[in-house]
């Protein structure tokens, strides 16, 4: 499994025009313990990212806020200048005041202001994909998303994306500007986004699951995820990620690791053939099962 690249996953048009294979890398990880700092082994995080590139990962999904601003630098320092397949995607909103503390600032001009800051954290003229991280209670939400729509037509970004939403608010704001990309929670034991994903699935929209390797009691020996990756030959985590890919083919999972071990086992998930009983064992909602 080890020559498996992500491209075996199958492919996705972000927006109807960035190209993507499903399976990205998200590089939360890549920053300092608690997601605060810079990581710890800088040339440990450019290996990561490196070698994601010669497996296939063409979807980078990073954020102003992992660090702060060291995960986009990272992200330059090793893969600038880009591959021409390679897609950023990153997000801005999310504040990260500290260690532990989070923070949410939908400000137009803060949003303006750090828009400008990722264009040079990655070195790119036009960010492909940038993401509202959170959605600011304070601000106006068609203030929030007409400043994206600005920035898009001032040719800064790409498209548009927005992360924990609900569908009225997906709704709302492709009333305002395209919508190419939703990334909310979700995986095998929260799928409490259903409802988005289901709609995303239905307007051609790609759903970045994130903690798409959260699996809680699922895999726990003798459980049901446990059994199913024994009887395919694989791990708990690739066939989490394959019921992913398996679920909706709007699904670009974008786990993150600061291991090349873990990255060459999380890619190897996009070629595994998870049957169709197994699939709907997993699919069951978990309260259901004896």
């Amino acid at each position: 499994m080890s020559s498996t690249t992500a491209a075996s996953s199958g492919t996705f048009a972000i927006g109807g025009e960035l190209t993507v294979n499903r399976l990205g890398y998200g590089t939360m990880q890549l920053t300092g313990p608690g997601v605060w700092g810079p990581f710890p082994d800088q040339d440990a995080g450019v290996r990561v990212l490196r070698r994601a590139v010669e497996l296939g990962v063409t979807l980078f999904d990073t954020a102003d806020s992992y660090g702060p601003d060291t995960a986009e630098q990272l992200l330059r320092k090793a893969l600038h200048p880009y591959r021409d397949e390679v897609v950023i995607a990153t997000k801005a909103g999310l504040t990260r005041p500290g260690p532990g503390r989070w923070g949410s600032d939908g400000r137009p001009e803060y949003l303006r202001r750090q828009a400008e800051s990722s264009l040079r954290n990655l070195g790119l003229e036009r960010i492909p994909l940038f993401q509202l991280h959170r959605v600011d209670p304070s601000v106006p939400f068609a203030d929030q998303i007409g400043t994206l729509k600005q920035l898009r037509d001032e040719g800064k970004i790409g498209h548009v994306g927005l992360s924990e939403v609900s569908v009225a608010e997906l709704e709302a704001a492709r009333d305002i500007v395209p919508i190419a990309s939703v990334q909310n929670l979700y995986n095998l034991a929260q799928r409490d986004s259903e409802d988005v994903l289901e709609y995303a699935e239905a307007n051609g929209i790609a759903f970045l699951p994130w903690f798409p390797l959260a699996t809680g009691q699922l895999a726990r020996p003798g459980g049901p995820l446990d059994h199913i990756a024994r009887v395919v030959g694989a791990t708990p985590s690739q066939a989490a990620l394959a019921w992913l890919l398996r679920r909706s083919p709007v699904l670009l999972p974008i786990p993150g690791t600061s291991s090349v071990a873990h990255l060459e086992d999380n890619v190897a998930a996009a070629a595994l053939d998870l049957p169709q009983e197994h699939f709907e064992e997993l699919s069951r909602p978990f309260g259901s099962r004896g």
